[in-house]
């Protein structure tokens, strides 16, 4: 608010000016749930350590030039990240009220956390890859929190 009353003060006399936008940097936590029935699946929170320039392992295709991208899958993956366990949905008795509630409490653990150094959450974004019916024992539930703070 204060930073629009300058600004519309500095039109009003006619000063041109520029006020500088704030740059933020993100980190993204990764949640997958197995909704594998029988409890067979592996559930984790998943955070990088480790940085990637995406312009590296990006080609620009024309009419002209349709060249792929050659990038070295190798190159594109991190081996240093944070791997936190979590609970399966469903074990042999069904699904397992206890074991949500238990992945909750973890990553809202993960969520003060990062809070406490300075991250603010800014988005979160789920899916859902499930049962497709009789022989399909895949099933995933996966959450992307998108944290942001000030450089």
């Amino acid at each position: 608010m204060k930073k629009n009353l300058v600004l519309i003060a500095l039109l009003f006399l006619g000063l041109n000016t520029t006020i500088a936008q704030d740059v933020y940097e993100f980190q993204i936590v990764t949640v997958i749930e197995s909704i594998v029935p029988n409890g067979l699946g592996r559930s984790r929170m998943l955070t990088t350590n480790e940085t990637r320039d995406y312009k590296e392992y990006t080609s620009t295709r024309t009419g002209q030039d349709d060249k792929r991208n050659k990038s070295d899958r190798g190159d594109i993956r991190v081996k240093g990240f944070d791997e936190t366990k979590l609970l399966n949905f469903f074990n042999l008795g069904g699904i397992r009220f206890q074991n949500i509630a238990a992945n909750d409490a973890i990553v809202t653990s993960k969520i003060n956390e990062m809070s406490t150094q300075g991250w603010e959450l800014a988005f979160v974004n789920s899916g859902v890859e499930s049962f497709g019916g009789k022989g399909d024992g895949n099933g995933i539930y996966v959450t992307r929190y998108t944290f942001k703070r000030k450089k």
